[in-house]
């Protein structure tokens, strides 16, 4: 399945995308796809009412805004130098552990929703990331046990301010969860719609310019070994979100390093998992 939210920002409902695109209200299912929905089965229960409903469903106009493709998850995790060409283009050594950092909740957004810079911010980057969105609690398992953990994935772009996150003291958390620097979706695609997360093309275009172009095999820690560890050190809640890190071409890397301004179009995808369009903008009623 591929599960979506539509509406305005604060009240989207929730929705699956048929296989030929359309866009179905599941409002009447009376639940959104967050921590209860998935920690009870929701994706198996959902199933089984679409069966019977989904016929009578109504379609929502591709014009009706697309938010996060889950609701917001009790935490975003991700994780640093995931990609070896990355890690070699900001001249940092090969992560003998996955470095973890958090990205505030607040900062989800739509996959179309617009990027918005900082006050004062010339150093916003981007960063093309799988996301795996957590199906059942996770606690101390194994790799071998982690993929039953999971409920599926979805497109990420885990937006940073280089100064805030660099320049700042402190941890990186600072320069990752700024206002819509963590746009989510398009959808959420179960577990049986993606063969292998390790097999995926995934790509980055500032302005119609590729910067980003890689693939998921690039990744250093595994889709299980990351699950696994992190469950090593807490609590795995159903929905959370694991962004897994990005492959080379962020503009940090850049020589010279290049950043976003207002005005700027990032596109991005990844296969199996659809794309997304951010512009960005100035912080209302500030210059960037």
């Amino acid at each position: 399945m591929q599960l979506i939210r539509v509406g305005a920002p604060g009240h989207e409902h929730p929705g699956i995308l048929t296989a030929d695109g359309t866009r179905l209200d599941c409002s009447e299912f009376g639940e959104d796809w967050d921590e209860r929905f998935f920690g009870s089965d929701g994706l198996t229960r959902l199933a089984l009412w679409l069966e019977r409903h989904a016929a009578s469903l109504p379609s929502v106009p591709a014009s009706v805004r697309l938010g996060s493709c889950i609701a917001r998850p009790s935490k975003i995790i991700c994780i640093g130098l995931n990609y070896r060409a990355h890690a070699m283009e900001t001249g940092a050594p090969i992560p003998a552990e996955p470095i973890i950092f958090f990205k505030s909740t607040t900062a989800l957004c739509g996959p179309n929703d617009d990027v918005i810079i900082p006050p004062g911010s010339e150093k916003t980057d981007w960063e093309v990331e799988l996301a795996v969105v957590i199906g059942k609690t996770a606690r101390y398992v194994s790799e071998a046990e982690a993929m039953h953990h999971v409920a599926g994935y979805a497109l990420h772009n885990d937006y940073s301010e280089r100064a805030y996150q660099l320049e700042r003291g402190g941890q990186w958390v600072k320069g990752k969860s700024c206002d819509t620097f963590a746009p989510l979706g398009p959808f959420l695609a179960t577990t049986d719609e993606i063969a292998d997360p390790h097999a995926l093309p995934l790509w980055l275009a500032v302005n119609g310019e590729r910067l980003q172009d890689s693939t998921t095999g690039d990744m250093i820690f595994s889709v299980p070994a990351l699950v696994s560890y992190l469950s090593q050190f807490m609590t795995l809640l159903p929905g959370d979100v694991i962004s897994t890190g990005t492959p080379a071409g962020v503009g940090l890397g850049l020589k010279p390093p290049r950043y976003l301004a207002p005005g700027d179009v990032v596109e991005l995808g990844i296969e199996g998992l659809g794309t997304s369009r951010q512009v960005a903008a100035a912080y209302p009623g500030r210059s960037a």
